[in-house]
C-alpha cells in the first residue's frame, strides 16, 4: 500500500474540486487547474476531502502512480489556494535582471547580447524592492514555476571560482581554490 497515496487530500475553504470521470478540475481564489488521471487510478470526492485509489494494490507500477497522482492533486489544491513562489539571485559584475512587463525577463549575464526569456502563461515575474539582484517567480502550477525557474538558472549557472551566475536564494555554491602560481 502506498504511504503517500492512501492519505486523503483536505480541501481548504474557498477551494472546490470537480471530478468528471478521469478529469479533475480544482478551482480556488488564485485560479483553476485541470488534470487527467491515469487509467489505473481513480479519484473520489467525499464531503470536503479527495481520496485517490487504484485498481490493483499488488502492482508496483500502479502503487507508484497512486502516490504520484495524490501528490499532483495535492499540489493543485495548494496552488489554487496559496500559490507557489521561487526566488533567484544574480551575482557578478554587470550581471542584472530586467523585467519587461509581468511576463518577460531580460538577462544581462556576460554574453555579447541580452537574453530574452518570455514566461509561460500563468507565471509572473517581479524584482525584489530591497535587493535589485533578486527576482521572484510565482504562479499556481508548481511544475511550471519550478521548470521556468530552472530554465532561468540554466542560462548562467554559478561557477565555482568566483561564484558568478544565477542561483536560488539560499543556495550554497561549492567554491574551489584558484591556481597556485608556483615556479620550478
Amino acid at each position: 500500500m502506498s504511504r503517500i497515496g492512501k492519505l486523503p487530500i483536505t480541501l481548504p475553504t474557498g477551494v472546490t474540486a470537480k471530478v468528471d470521470g478521469k478529469n479533475i478540475t480544482v478551482s480556488g481564489p488564485k485560479g483553476e487547474l485541470k488534470y487527467t488521471l491515469q487509467d489505473c487510478t481513480s479519484l473520489e470526492q467525499v464531503d470536503n476531502t479527495l481520496v485517490v485509489s487504484i485498481k490493483n494494490e499488488e502492482s508496483s507500477k500502479e502503487k507508484a502512480m497512486w502516490g504520484l497522482t495524490r501528490a499532483l492533486v495535492a499540489n493543485m489544491v495548494v496552488g489554487v489556494s496559496e500559490g507557489y513562489k521561487k526566488s533567484l539571485e544574480i551575482q557578478g559584475v554587470g550581471y542584472k535582471f530586467e523585467v519587461v512587463g509581468p511576463t518577460k525577463l531580460v538577462l544581462a549575464v556576460g554574453f555579447s547580447h541580452k537574453v530574452d526569456l518570455p514566461a509561460p502563461q500563468g507565471i509572473t515575474i517581479s524584482v525584489d524592492e530591497k535587493e535589485k539582484n533578486v527576482i521572484h517567480i510565482s504562479g499556481i502550477d508548481k511544475q511550471q514555476v519550478g521548470y521556468y525557474t530552472a530554465l532561468v538558472r540554466s542560462i548562467k549557472k554559478p561557477e565555482p571560482y568566483k561564484g558568478k551566475g544565477i542561483r536560488y536564494v539560499g543556495e550554497k555554491v561549492r567554491r574551489k581554490a584558484g591556481k597556485t602560481g608556483g615556479k620550478k
